[in-house]
Order: structure tokens, then sequence, then C-alpha cells
């Protein structure tokens, strides 16, 4: 049975958020005096943990019932975990898109400077055309899985830090925990960076972010940066017995889609490589192409749309000042000789950084201790966090759940990973206390 779809302005909240001091805690203190191996037995024991606490389901449940997908606001949710953040003595930032229609949140426990954020995106991707068995915005426990839309991506993570904010309200940290909860990551990030320019203004200074995207718990310090472009090819139209006097834009656009495809065979051949990723160089790809009305008719306009994917070492201009500059010297030149109102034009639909955090960052060593983890993993998808490094704020990803499952039909987290998660949560809220 197919469950079918159901049915940058800025406001301040006064609060005290506190300036970073000159004296901060080193990682010495964070990882604790007997070193990351001596904690690893305790974490080898999380990872049997079969089942969060009913807190964690029952803040998961309330998180899936909101439907946030991209296209629709997320307020009600926002105001749902700022109540909670609040009565546990949160002191909360909000940050609106220019509409008033969305908001992120940053809330704050404890005082001083250094701490860590605790960070999750509230928005999740359309169902729509998905064979879902059960309703996709009512959470479904069975079988050792929660189902339900952004269950993995990421209300799981989300859920797991809102269901413990009395823990770290109760805690006497000596470092701050953040957290903050982002719109419309999933159509660009494009809630993220008014965000962290609020937290630059409030002065706050974490040693690191810790951006909950579904990783299986296992700590990732890198991902490529992506673009996505709309080229538009106009040419001119006219009969196809008459094509001296035309301007073919289909076969133009096949001209610049060969040129990408020659930049894409370049890298794959010859191109920078970088340990640790699946494809470990930068890709190109058309993936969308439309343009023509009829058999006989020159097209007028044929309309395509690229992305690459770029190691994070590189710049992101580069691939599209070549794209743009083989366009201008050698394609738009011929058009414009046949006819003047021929043109190509690029428009930027987005454009999100790479993440390239080093393994002598504070908040790595920490994961790292946190989860048990060993290796220095990179990831191809992107994420919000490289949004934080911007602003001086190192950050690494790691979150429940597996990304194979993040965008599909019947969307399901494990309980087991949701436990390990909530393990990974109080632990932390250990190593900041006193």
């Amino acid at each position: 049975m197919t469950w079918s779809e159901k049915h940058h302005k800025t406001y301040e909240i006064e609060c005290n958020f506190p300036r970073r001091s000159e004296h901060g805690l080193g990682i010495g203190v964070l990882l604790g005096l007997s070193g990351g191996v001596a904690l690893r037995p305790a974490v080898e024991r999380a990872m049997h943990m079969r089942s969060p606490s009913s807190d964690v389901i029952k803040c998961i449940e309330q998180l899936i019932a909101f439907d946030t997908t991209s296209r629709n606001s997320n307020l009600a949710l926002i105001h749902w975990a700022a109540e909670r953040l609040e009565h546990a003595g949160a002191r909360l930032r909000y940050n609106f898109n220019a509409e008033g229609t969305k908001a992120n949140l940053f809330a704050t426990f404890g005082d001083g400077p250094g701490g860590v954020v605790l960070s999750g995106h509230t928005d999740v991707v359309p169902v729509d055309g998905q064979a879902w068995t059960t309703d996709p915005f009512q959470a479904d426990v069975r079988d050792g899985r929660l189902y339900g839309r952004g269950s993995c991506d990421m209300k799981g993570f989300v859920g797991v830090v809102l269901a413990n904010v009395d823990r770290f309200s109760q805690a006497r940290l000596r470092e701050p925990i953040h957290c903050a909860l982002t719109y419309d990551e999933e159509v660009g990030c494009l809630g993220v960076p008014g965000l962290v320019q609020e937290i630059k203004k409030a002065g706050v200074s974490p040693i690191g972010c810790i951006v909950g995207e579904p990783t299986d718990m296992r700590v990732i310090l890198a991902h490529k940066g992506g673009r996505i472009y709309r080229c538009r090819v106009t040419g001119v139209s006219a009969h196809s017995s008459l094509t001296p006097i035309g301007v073919n834009s289909i076969e133009y656009a096949a001209r610049l889609i060969t040129f990408i495809h020659q930049l894409a065979e370049k890298e794959r051949q010859s191109g920078a490589r970088e340990d640790g990723y699946d494809v470990p160089f930068s890709t190109m790809s058309v993936n969308m192409i439309q343009g023509g009305t009829w058999n006989n008719i020159i097209p007028a306009v044929c309309e395509f749309y690229f992305e690459y994917r770029f190691l994070p070492s590189l710049s992101g201009d580069y691939f599209i000042d070549e794209i743009k500059r083989f366009a201008s010297e050698e394609l738009i030149p011929k058009m414009k000789a046949v006819d003047s109102r021929a043109s190509i034009d690029f428009e930027q639909l987005l454009a999100n950084p790479g993440l390239n955090t080093t393994d002598g960052e504070d908040i790595f060593r920490l994961a790292l201790d946190l989860t048990g983890d060993t290796e220095r993993r990179k990831v191809a998808y992107g994420t919000e966090a490289p949004f934080f490094q911007q602003i001086g704020i190192a950050s690494v990803i790691c979150g429940p759940g597996s990304i194979n499952q993040a965008h599909q039909p019947d969307e399901y987290v494990t309980l087991e990973q949701l436990a390990v998660c909530e393990n990974f949560v109080h632990r932390l809220v250990d190593r900041l206390s006193t």
C-alpha cells in the first residue's frame, strides 16, 4: 500500500553570550588525563546498546510529525524546540529568512569560552512520487528501526540532542554546549550562513562543531564542495530548410556539453587526487537538458543543468571559469556572426564549499575519542559543516544512521544507532563538565 503525501532579516532575543577569554581549555583537558585508549572499552560497550531512551523516541516522533519539507515553513518545529530548550534554561538566539517564514535557532547552555556546537538542519526532502508503506510524517517503530521522513536525515540526531537538554542544564559545565537548528539545508544550505553570522556577532568561540548528518556514528573530517548551474543557450529560430540563417541552440549546447565532458575526463585521467574519497578526484556531469519546439524548426532555446563536485583543496571557481571562457571565446563569437541576438548565459543555483578539517583539530580528536573511531574518513556529499569552519569553528560530521537511507521511501534509522548517538552525547556532556 502506497501512502501519498499529506493533505535575511534578523531578529535578536536579549541574551548574554559569553565573550571568549584568553584562556581556554586545551585538548588535554577535553580528552582527559588518561588519553583516548583507556576510554575505548566503554565506547565498545556502548556500541552494543540496542535502544535509546524513551525520551529520544518521543522527541523524534514529534519532530517527524512536523512536515518541514523545504517548501514549507519550519516555524512550528522551531517554536516547539525553543520551548523545550528555554524550559531547560538555555539562552536563545533566532535568525529568520527575509520573509519571516523560516528560522534558525541557536541555544546555549553554560558560560565561558570554548565548548562544542551540536548542529542539525530541520528541513527534509519531499516524499512526492515515493512509494511509502507508512505515513512518512508519523514515526513508525518496528523491527529495531524508526521509520519516517527525516528519521535518518537528520531528525534522529536532532531528537537525541533535544531529548538531553535537561542533562545539559543540570551538568556542571566548565565549557558551554551550543545547539544549532537550521532551515533550508536540503535546497542549498540557504539558512546556515545567517546562523553563523549571528554566532560571530554574539562573540561565541567554540572549539568546534559536530554536524549530525548520518555517518553510522563514524567521524568525517572532509567532504567535497559542490556547484550546480543552469545554462541557457539562446539561438535564432528558422525553418530547418534555411539552416544558414538560423542559430541552432541545441547544437551549440551540445558543443558546450562536450567541453564539460572533456574537462571531466581530464580530471579523471590527470587531475588532482586526494586519498580517502571513493572518487578521489573532482567530477562533473550534465544531468538535465531541454530544448526545441518541433522536428523541422531550428531550436531557438536550449537549457541544460550541470554540476561539479570538487576537492576541498581546489578553488570552486576554476571549472566554471574554464566553461565560461570556452563559451565566450569559442562559441558566442560564431553565434553572433550569424545573428547578434544569440547568447549563452549561466545561472548559479547552488554553491556549497568543501570541508577540509585537519586531523590535528581538537574537535576531530575529541570526536574520535568519544566514538572510538580511528580513521580519517571523507565523503563526497555536502553538509553545513564548512560554513562553521568559515568563521573559525573547526567542524566534523558524525551522526546516527546511514546516508544510504537518506531521501529514500521508508527512510529509517536503527534504534541501535540512536542508542550509540545518545551515549555519544552523554559522554560529551561528561567531558565538558567538572
